[in-house]
């Protein structure tokens, strides 16, 4: 039975992703598997519950995190010819900025040279569009030749990320695929996600400047599609690959979209309003998130403000071409599978 081994879980992208790799994708056609069965191999914190993942005799749980070396070799250990999908990352730290470069930038390498180390055969490692910054035009779509322009400190920590992985890639002992996705939607959202949600039901979603900037985003099952297309096609070996939804979207098309919803399909009252700001308190929270990362520290909420404005959208047209990728779920259905989700899960918005 082929081994997958996998960071990330159980968060929301590798828990969706272990499921995709047992099971499928539902409305994917069958992606190709020559090995058969699989069984998959997850790092998991030791804070948190791996139980839910799959059945012990498919899915095996090793406890640690990136910062531990022997836990990362464990992870490892017996994985020769395995596929490695290295999904684990630091988007918000609790406090400090060191804690991105720990995790994103040290613990890679750490579980790299492990893997090359095992005789893994693939590794593919999810990055992020914060590397290549913000598009500085609207009509600008990023591809896999705009150069790096990172974001703060987690643009680039995952810039340095990615560098850690062309160095492995270059010694030629183990083969690398990057992946680079936008922000995510889909079931199985974070708290961080679900209080957007409930922002823009209660009228407090904030929209900066005419709120017709352009925003990339990647439903869940499509960019598991896009990982596991990855894996398997030999020209993918040392390519960097944008993914994302097909188009991208403004913001006021995603606030509307997901009030439409709400009012028409779930039955919830929605106040119809938004927190509007002009363009400059996007900027003036960049000049205050900077300074306060300068400091080594970290505030999420004033982070995500200075990127409320900005345009961040990309092509997908290498996947497409070379991966044969193809994102079968847009905006709508994906935020009703959102709020479908919430629903099932007794969660209040």
């Amino acid at each position: 039975m082929a081994l997958t081994l996998l960071t990330g879980a159980p968060g929301w992208l590798g828990s969706r992703l272990v499921q995709a790799s047992l099971e499928g994708l539902d409305g994917i056609p069958s992606l190709p598997d020559p090995d058969g069965p699989r069984r998959v191999r997850c790092l998991v914190m030791p804070n948190l519950d791996g139980s839910s993942l799959g059945p012990a005799d498919r899915v095996q749980v090793v406890r640690g995190d990136l910062r531990d070396r022997e836990a990362v070799k464990a992870l490892c250990r017996d994985a020769a010819g395995a596929i490695l999908f290295h999904c684990a990352g630091l988007v918000h730290p609790a406090r400090f900025v060191r804690e991105l470069y720990e995790v994103n930038v040290d613990g890679t390498r750490r579980l790299l040279q492990a893997a090359e180390e095992a005789g893994v055969r693939r590794a593919v490692v999810l990055s992020s569009n914060s590397p290549a910054g913000t598009n500085p035009r609207r009509e600008d779509r990023f591809d896999e030749q705009s150069p790096y322009r990172p974001y703060m400190a987690y643009g680039q920590s995952k810039m340095l990320m990615e560098r850690a992985v062309h160095e492995h890639q270059a010694r030629g002992k183990l083969e690398t695929v990057i992946v680079r996705p936008t922000w995510f939607c889909g079931p199985g959202q974070p708290q961080r996600q679900t209080a957007l949600l409930r922002m823009i039901k209660n009228g407090s979603a904030p929209i900066l400047g005419d709120g017709g900037n352009l925003r990339s985003m990647t439903y869940i099952d499509n960019l598991c599609q896009a990982l596991l297309l990855c894996e398997h096609s030999p020209g993918a070996n040392g390519q960097t690959y944008w993914v994302s939804d097909r188009r991208a979207y403004s913001m006021n098309e995603i606030v509307d979209t997901v009030e439409r919803l709400m009012e028409n399909e779930f039955g919830l009252a929605v106040a119809h309003k938004r927190l509007r700001l002009p363009s400059l308190a996007g900027e003036v929270a960049g000049l205050a998130d900077g300074l306060i990362q300068k400091l080594g520290l970290y505030q999420q909420k004033i982070h995500v403000l200075s990127e409320m404005n900005k345009n961040i959208a990309c092509s997908v047209e290498k996947a497409e071409r070379e991966l044969g990728y193809a994102p079968t779920v847009e905006l709508e259905e994906g935020m009703r599978r959102s709020l479908a989700w919430c629903r099932a899960q007794g969660i209040h918005l």
